[in-house]
């Protein structure tokens, strides 16, 4: 995959030379009017964040056909440019719901392409188990204030780890819905969640993300069996255990 750049705090992956075997991250265009942080996680698929999928001005879900996936995209370019053809998400996730730990557990989706990258220096990122508390992770990510470019902050903490919901020390700002979430463990990263909210614990800014473990098995299925299909996004029904409190304040936009 190249060389990685690696250090405390966050990082700019502005140049060529910082970026470097990040450009399977993503900055994902919703309709036009928002955009998230995607991962490549196959040559077709990319993962995000479920409420990406929403129109905010409606609360209704964006077609698939005006979702844009723009792997590594750096200061006006990307290494590649790719529509969506199908997009799926949890089916227990509720967007209209009010922000809780059931909304963010579920908050997974996995969008496949219309075309696959197949680009040398654009390599999928593999998936790992989530994370223990106490283990380092780092974000690479999109936002409001980098949205020209993906950042990389490393190393934040898990901080503890309830069913369905890692909660960190990352701290993250709006437009990093999606990011990956990575583990560096022997040196290679591999994406143990997804970011879905950014929070507050005992007045601590905390990022909440959504453990993997059996959803992104599931939505491959869904759209294995989609196959031939219109590309409006669809769900289906996975299961769900009881919910903890995290005792996280939601931050709102």
């Amino acid at each position: 995959m190249g060389q990685m750049a690696y250090g405390q705090g966050l990082l700019s992956l502005g140049s060529n030379q910082q970026g470097r075997g990040w450009d399977a991250v993503g900055r994902l265009e919703i309709g036009g009017k928002a955009f998230c942080t995607g991962a490549l996680i196959a040559p077709n698929l990319v993962l995000t964040a479920a409420h990406c999928l929403y129109d905010p001005s409606t609360s209704e879900l964006v077609p698939a056909s005006d979702i844009q996936f723009l792997a590594g995209w750096r200061n006006g370019r990307a290494a590649a440019y790719r529509h969506v053809r199908r997009a799926v998400h949890h089916s227990e996730y509720n967007y209209q719901a009010k922000a809780n730990t059931d909304r963010v557990s579920n908050d997974v989706a996995l969008l496949e392409l219309q075309h696959p990258i197949r680009n040398t220096t654009i390599t999928p990122f593999e998936t790992a188990r989530r994370p223990s508390s106490g283990d380092e992770v780092g974000v690479v990510s999109y936002t409001h204030d980098n949205a020209e470019a993906p950042s990389l902050q490393e190393l934040c903490e898990v901080i503890s780890r309830q069913d369905g919901i890692i909660i960190m020390s990352c701290q993250v700002d709006f437009g990093a819905s999606g990011s990956p979430v990575f583990s560096f463990q022997a040196g290679k990263p591999k994406i143990v969640s997804i970011v879905s909210a950014k929070a507050e614990a005992d007045g601590i800014p905390v990022s909440l993300g959504v453990s993997l473990e059996g959803p992104i098995d599931a939505l491959r299925r869904e759209l294995e069996q989609a196959t031939g299909l219109s590309g409006t996004p669809g769900t289906r029904v996975l299961g769900a255990g009881n919910r903890t409190d995290t005792g996280a304040k939601f931050v709102k936009p």
